[in-house]
C-alpha cells in the first residue's frame, strides 16, 4: 500500500461552441472534489482553460456588476458534419500555448482529474484531453461530469481517458485513488451528507469574482427535456447554518459580494432550509448579491419567500415558467398553474423587485412546437411587467424527451453531442421556423 500522498491535478477543459459567455459558470463538482482531496492530505492542483482572469491575459477583463463577463474567444473550424452552417465556431478560454506552459510549470501529477459540462461542449473537453496526453502520456486521466454521465458511451469510446466516470464522484474516489496511485484514502465522510464535506475550493481559482453556492442536490420533478433526476436521483439538502458558514466565509476571507444558486430546488422545504438560511443572511448585515440563473419553482414564490429574498439581496430573480398554456391538455409538464404564475409576480412586485430583476424562462425550439404558443406566451409574460427570457431546447440523453427529439431532429443526435446543441435548434426542420425564432429573440 502506497502511503505517500499523491498529487492530483484538477482540469476545467476548453469550450467549444457558437456562443459562449461567463453566466456564472464554475466547475462546482471538480472544485468540490478537490476541496475533498486536499482535506484528505493530497496535493491537489488546479487549471482552468476557462480562466478569465489567468496571468498572462493582456487585455484588461471585463467583470461587470455582478462578475460576470465574457470568455477569451478563438475561431476554429466547425465541427464534421457542420460544415454547411453558415456560424462562426469558436474556442472559449485560454490559448493552448498558455495551457501547455501551465501544464509543464507544475509537479508532475499522479493523476489527473478532468470534468465535462454541457453535452454539445465534448469536443472542447476532447481537445483538452489530448493536450494533456501530449504533455504527460503515462499519466492516468479520470473524465467525470455531465458529459461523462449523460454520454457515458461517447465519452468512454471518443475519448482518451483511461476512465469515465457517470454519476457524483465522492462515493466513486477511494476506489479511484486506490486504483491508479494504490493511496488508500480515508472515506469516511463521504456517506451522503452534504454537511459533511468541505467547502469547494474556489480559492484555486486566480481571481473570484463570484462564488456558486449549491445548497442541494437533486430535484423533486422529473421534467420531460432535464436530466437533473438522472444525474442526482435524490433530494439532499444542506443545513441553513452550513450554506451560511459558506457563503460568509468567501465574503469575509475573500471579498466576494455576488452569489449564485446553482440549485434546481432552492425553495423546495423552504421553512426548514432556505428560509432560516435567509434569515441568517439577512440578520449578519453583510452587503451581498444573489443570484438563481437555474430558476425557481413558481409555486414556491410565497410572499415570504418574496418578502426574505428581497431583503437577503436578491437581484436576478429567473423562474421555471415553461409555458403560459396553463391547459390540462397541454403537451408537457405541468408544474405552474395560471394562478401560481401571476401570484409569484404579485409577491415579487410587492417585495420590491423590479422589472429588470425578474425574468421567466420559457422554452422554445420543442419537438413540433407550435412557435405562435411561445410568442403568446412572450406577450403574457410581458403584460405582467416582467421580462420573457427565451431558453432554447436543448435535446438531452436520458430524459423522457430523447427519444422523440431523436425522431423528429434535422440531425443524427445519437452520433454526436455536438448535434443537439441548441444554437442549431435540433428539432426545427425548416428554414422559416428558425427566421421565425430570430423573430421572437429580437422581441
Amino acid at each position: 500500500m502506497k502511503t505517500d500522498s499523491p498529487h492530483i491535478l484538477c482540469i476545467n477543459p476548453w469550450i467549444h461552441d457558437f456562443a459562449a459567455f461567463d453566466f456564472w459558470a464554475k466547475p462546482l463538482g471538480l472544485l468540490s472534489i478537490a476541496a475533498i482531496l486536499r482535506e484528505k492530505g493530497l496535493k491537489v492542483s488546479y487549471i482552468d482553460c476557462l480562466d478569465r482572469f489567468h496571468p498572462q491575459e493582456p487585455k484588461a477583463v471585463k467583470v461587470l456588476w455582478d462578475g460576470r463577463g465574457p470568455f477569451r474567444k478563438t475561431e476554429i473550424a466547425l465541427p464534421r458534419g457542420l460544415e454547411h452552417i453558415e456560424k462562426k465556431f469558436s474556442r472559449y478560454g485560454i490559448k493552448p500555448q498558455w495551457f501547455a506552459s501551465d501544464l509543464k510549470q507544475i509537479q508532475k501529477p499522479d493523476l489527473i482529474f478532468v470534468t465535462s459540462l454541457m453535452t454539445y461542449w465534448a469536443a472542447g473537453v476532447n481537445e483538452t484531453l489530448e493536450m494533456i496526453k501530449e504533455i504527460y502520456p503515462y499519466v492516468p486521466i479520470v473524465l467525470g461530469g455531465i458529459y461523462a454521465s449523460l454520454c457515458f458511451e461517447h465519452a468512454s469510446q471518443n475519448t482518451v481517458a483511461d476512465l469515465v466516470i457517470k454519476g457524483p464522484g465522492e462515493p466513486q474516489l477511494k476506489k479511484i485513488i486506490k486504483t491508479f496511485t494504490e493511496f488508500e484514502l480515508d472515506d469516511s465522510n463521504l456517506s451522503g451528507d452534504l454537511d459533511a464535506l468541505p467547502f469547494a475550493a474556489l480559492d484555486l481559482q486566480h481571481t473570484l469574482a463570484y462564488a456558486p453556492i449549491l445548497t442541494s442536490r437533486g430535484c423533486p420533478f422529473s421534467c420531460e427535456y432535464c436530466a437533473s433526476s438522472f444525474l442526482e436521483p435524490e433530494l439532499r439538502q444542506r443545513s441553513p447554518e452550513n450554506v451560511f458558514k459558506e457563503i460568509a466565509h468567501w465574503h469575509q476571507q475573500y471579498g466576494v459580494k455576488n452569489f449564485a444558486f446553482y440549485d434546481d430546488a432552492l425553495l423546495v422545504n423552504a421553512k426548514l432550509y432556505a428560509f432560516p438560511l435567509f434569515e441568517k443572511i439577512i440578520a449578519s448585515g453583510m452587503d451581498l448579491f444573489f443570484h438563481t440563473p437555474n430558476a425557481l419553482h413558481i409555486k414556491a414564490v410565497s410572499e415570504q419567500a418574496a418578502r426574505l429574498m428581497f431583503k437577503a439581496g436578491f437581484k436576478t430573480i429567473r423562474l421555471g415558467l415553461e409555458t403560459t398554456d396553463f391547459s390540462k391538455n397541454r403537451n408537457h409538464d405541468i408544474k405552474v398553474g395560471k394562478n401560481d404564475f401571476y401570484t409569484a409576480i404579485n409577491n415579487l412586485k410587492a417585495a420590491g423587485f423590479e422589472k429588470n430583476q425578474v425574468g421567466a424562462y420559457l422554452l422554445c425550439g420543442l419537438p413540433g412546437q407550435n412557435l405562435d404558443d411561445v410568442e403568446r406566451s412572450m406577450q403574457i409574460v410581458k403584460n405582467t411587467g416582467i421580462l420573457p427570457v427565451l431558453a432554447y431546447y436543448t435535446p438531452i440523453p436520458h430524459t423522457a424527451m430523447w427519444k422523440t427529439a431523436v425522431a423528429q431532429s434535422k440531425f443524427d443526435l445519437e452520433k454526436h453531442p455536438v448535434f443537439t446543441n441548441n444554437t442549431l435548434f435540433p428539432c426545427i426542420n425548416s428554414s422559416e421556423k428558425i427566421e421565425r425564432i430570430s423573430q421572437l429573440k429580437n422581441l
